[in-house]
C-alpha cells in the first residue's frame, strides 16, 4: 500500500476531504512532495516556521542537544539549561513584569495554564473571551473558542464563561470583580486578520485594572514579529497580565508557554503543590530549537524586514475578484465572494505550486503566513502565480 492509502487507514482524520500532499522535505520557505514538485509556502506551519523550515542554526542546536540529553524528567523539578537559557532570553525582550516563563508542549496546553493561574491567583471563577477568537481545542480553551459552530457538537464544556463582541467598547462593561480574566487575541487571526482600534486594547486593559481582572493576550499566532513588531501588544501600548507563546515559539518544534510576574505565577506552587504541571512542557531539545529559531529572529533582523515584505505582497495582490487584503506584517488575509471560491482558488495556487489555506471563522478569506525569511523572489512569484490563477477562473 502507498503511504497515502496508509495516511487515510491509520492517521485520524481531521476532515472528510483532507489534502493528503505527501511532503518528503521542507527548505527555507519552500516545500518539496514525494514526486519531488516543489511549492511556495505561505503557510508556514500556521505561523511556526518563522525563520524557515530547517534553519541550519536550529538544526545545529538540536543535533547538540540530542548528544547531552533529551527528556530527564517532569518539567519544573530539575534545572535544564535550554529551559534556563530560553526562558532568559524570553524575559530579557518581555516587559519587567512578564518575568516566569511555563513552558508547555503546545499552545492549547498553555491557555489550559493560563485559565488555571487566573483562577487560582485571584479566587474567582468567571473567565471571558471574545467572539470569534481561537485559542485552541482542547477542552478549557475550546470553552474560550469563539465559534459556537466548533463548540455545539462537544458541550457541556466549562461552566462561568462569558463571550463578548471583540473591538466592542460597550462589551467592556460586562467585565467585573466576579472576573478572573479576559482573554484575547492581540490581532484575531482565525476570524482573518481582524486588528482592533488602537484604543480598544487600552480600554480593555483600563477595565481589567478596574475590577481587578487578569488581562491575558493571546499571541500564539501573532508572536515573534509576525506583526512586525517582537510582540504584537507592544504596538498598542499596553502590557498583558499572562501572555501566551506557541507555534514560532519551538522553532518547528513543539512548544508552548505562558508568562506572567513570579508573584502570580507563584500561586501555582501552593495549596495545592504542583498546582500545574506538564510532563514534556519546556523538552530540551525543543527548548534548545525554540531558543536558536529566536536569536536568528534577531540576529538577521527578520522583524524589521516584514513590513516592507507586507507591502511588496499588498502592492501586488490587486485583481477585481479580491473583495480586501486585510494585513498587519505577514499574517494576510486575502477576501473572496465566497468560501466555494476561496477553495477552488487553494486547489488551483497548490497545482500551480503555492501551498495555502482558508481561516476557521473566515473561510472566504485564503490565508497568507509565510516565513518571516521568505525571499522577495518568492513573494513575487506567488503574487503572481495567485493573479494568474484568478484571471483564469471564471
Amino acid at each position: 500500500m502507498t503511504n497515502r492509502q496508509l495516511f487515510l487507514l491509520h492517521v485520524a482524520q481531521t476532515s472528510e476531504a483532507p489534502l493528503a500532499l505527501e511532503i518528503s522535505r521542507a527548505e527555507g520557505a519552500r516545500l518539496y512532495d514525494a514526486a519531488g514538485k516543489e511549492y511556495i509556502d505561505l503557510i508556514g506551519g500556521i505561523s511556526v516556521c518563522n525563520v524557515g523550515h530547517r534553519h541550519p542554526r536550529v538544526l545545529e542546536a538540536i543535533k547538540k542537544q540530542l548528544d547531552a540529553y533529551m527528556h530527564i524528567m517532569v518539567y519544573g523539578e530539575l534545572v535544564q539549561s535550554p529551559q534556563v537559557r530560553y526562558a532568559k532570553a524570553l524575559t530579557d525582550r518581555l516587559p519587567a513584569s512578564l518575568n516566569s516563563v511555563f513552558f508547555t508542549a503546545s499552545g492549547s496546553e498553555a491557555t489550559e495554564g493560563a485559565m488555571k493561574l487566573a483562577k487560582r491567583y485571584s479566587n474567582r471563577t468567571q473567565i471571558i473571551s471574545f467572539k470569534n477568537s481561537y485559542h485552541g481545542s482542547t477542552q478549557g480553551s475550546l470553552s474560550v473558542m469563539g465559534s459556537e459552530y466548533w463548540q455545539q457538537a462537544f458541550r457541556p464544556l466549562l461552566p462561568g464563561i462569558l463571550q463578548l463582541p471583540y473591538n466592542s467598547f460597550a462589551g467592556l462593561e460586562q467585565i467585573t470583580s466576579e472576573t478572573a480574566c479576559v482573554i484575547a487575541e492581540t490581532i484575531q487571526a482565525e476570524a482573518g486578520v481582524i486588528v482592533p482600534q488602537q484604543d480598544w486594547l487600552k480600554a480593555l486593559r483600563q477595565r481589567c485594572d478596574e475590577t481587578g481582572a487578569l488581562l491575558v493576550l493571546d499571541e500564539i499566532q501573532c508572536g515573534f514579529g509576525r506583526n512586525g513588531t517582537l510582540w504584537a501588544f507592544e504596538q498598542f501600548g499596553i502590557v498583558p497580565d499572562i501572555l501566551l507563546l506557541g507555534k514560532a515559539l519551538g522553532g518547528g518544534m513543539p512548544l508552548g508557554a505562558f508568562v506572567a510576574d513570579r508573584k502570580i505565577m507563584n500561586s501555582l506552587t501552593h495549596d495545592p503543590v504542583l498546582g500545574h504541571i506538564n510532563t514534556f512542557g519546556g523538552h530540551p531539545v525543543c527548548c534548545a530549537a525554540g531558543l536558536a529559531a529566536f536569536d536568528v529572529l534577531l540576529d538577521e533582523k527578520l522583524v524589521e524586514m516584514v513590513g516592507a515584505k507586507e507591502q511588496l505582497f499588498l502592492n501586488r495582490l490587486q485583481h477585481p475578484k479580491i473583495g480586501a487584503v486585510r494585513s498587519r506584517g505577514l499574517m494576510m488575509a486575502v477576501e473572496f465572494e465566497s468560501f466555494s471560491m476561496n477553495k477552488k482558488i487553494i486547489d488551483a495556487l497548490i497545482s500551480e505550486g503555492v501551498f495555502t489555506d482558508w481561516f476557521l471563522f473566515a473561510d472566504n478569506c485564503l490565508r497568507i503566513v509565510p516565513p518571516l525569511n521568505i525571499q522577495e523572489q518568492d513573494i513575487q512569484l506567488a503574487c503572481d502565480r495567485i493573479i494568474s490563477v484568478l484571471n483564469r477562473l471564471s
